[in-house]
């Protein structure tokens, strides 16, 4: 078994190794001597400044390594842990309104995954596994304990799933519309062009060659889809967005996060095994259907769910005030 190494952040106990470790060949691809050593130094690096936000600018922002890979990543306010994880082609900005209320009553993380925002995006099958070992190493990376995990789309579904493997640094989650259904497709159900340009995305060659080429207004149009409450977008998001989706390897990131998304649904499988408190958040305009929400409910043992009025699939951007008060509440345990 690789060994443990000594912590260098935050209070409590050494750090564990990284769960990259279980993805398939990642051992074996590095060589034994070098997996060791590769982790460990991982730990040992100290986190650097990253550029400040231009909602936050008070806020702290920082990259560590995880895994080898550099991720952005920033942390606010004091008290029990939240970690915010956002859905897929966006980055920890998504969480520009509800970070500074959560940071009056919570110690708030948030993290831009590999191959978003600015983070770095490593040649690899971007499958719902990839994204649960790296979130499970940034918690490992910063030591974080006792967590409430809030996560959105994708984020809400690899919450679960640390939950449902039992994670330890993990004590509940509010998952927010996550994206467990119609094989991954639910993007394309945000517009006509959305399940256009994503149906071609899914194809060798050319998918890469129009994500490389998207133009803003193709992907602002996209991305607006995912709320149901007009100027809940800022536009200063939506250009940083498409911005941050030109840096190197981010398309081809993407292409193969699409190339992947049945891999969300077949998740759902796992989460019978959930025993934390769970509470599913739902926008009423969000992709999914009723049905697909009821399936979740009953699949979860013992979850609650909300369903919000004039909300979409960006519930944080759509319903800020909605989306603290489900995180306050699983907090306190008041899901009733």
């Amino acid at each position: 078994m690789v060994p443990r190494a000594a912590a260098t952040m935050g209070e409590g106990p050494p750090m564990p190794y990284s769960y990259l470790h279980r993805l398939p060949g990642a051992q074996e691809a590095a060589g034994p001597k070098e997996a060791v050593y590769g982790q460990i130094a991982s730990w040992t690096e100290q986190p650097i400044s990253a550029a400040p936000l231009p909602w936050a600018p008070d806020i702290p922002v920082h990259y560590a390594s995880v895994d080898g890979m550099r991720i952005r990543y920033l942390v606010a306010g004091s008290g029990p842990a939240v970690v915010l994880l956002h859905t897929l082609r966006t980055q920890l900005d998504m969480f520009q309104k509800v970070i500074p209320e959560l940071a009056t009553h919570f110690r708030v993380y948030a993290l831009d995954y590999p191959g978003h925002g600015h983070a770095d995006a490593p040649d690899a099958d971007y499958a719902a596994e990839f994204f649960v070992a790296s979130v499970a190493g940034f918690l490992d990376r910063l030591n974080i304990q006792e967590a409430v995990l809030a996560g959105e789309s994708i984020g809400g579904s690899i919450a679960l799933l640390l939950a449902a493997r039992h994670n330890p640094r993990v004590r509940g989650v509010v998952a927010v519309n996550p994206y467990d259904y119609d094989r991954g497709r639910g993007l394309r159900r945000s517009s006509a062009l959305a399940n256009v340009v994503l149906g071609i995305t899914a194809v060798p060659i050319l998918g890469d060659m129009l994500t490389r080429r998207a133009p803003l207004p193709a992907v602002k149009r996209i991305l607006e889809g995912g709320v149901a409450r007009k100027n809940s977008f800022p536009p200063e998001l939506l250009q940083e967005l498409y911005e941050t989706g030109k840096r190197p390897g981010h398309s081809r990131a993407f292409v193969q996060l699409v190339r992947h998304w049945p891999s969300w649904e077949q998740a759902r499988a796992e989460y019978g095994n959930i025993v934390l408190p769970v509470l599913l958040l739902y926008g009423d305009h969000d992709w999914s259907r009723d049905a697909e929400r009821e399936a979740n409910h009953r699949a979860i043992p013992g979850s609650r769910m909300r369903v919000v009025k004039d909300a979409g699939h960006f519930l944080a951007l759509d319903a800020p005030g909605a989306f603290v008060q489900a995180v306050v509440d699983l907090d306190a345990r008041r899901v009733e």
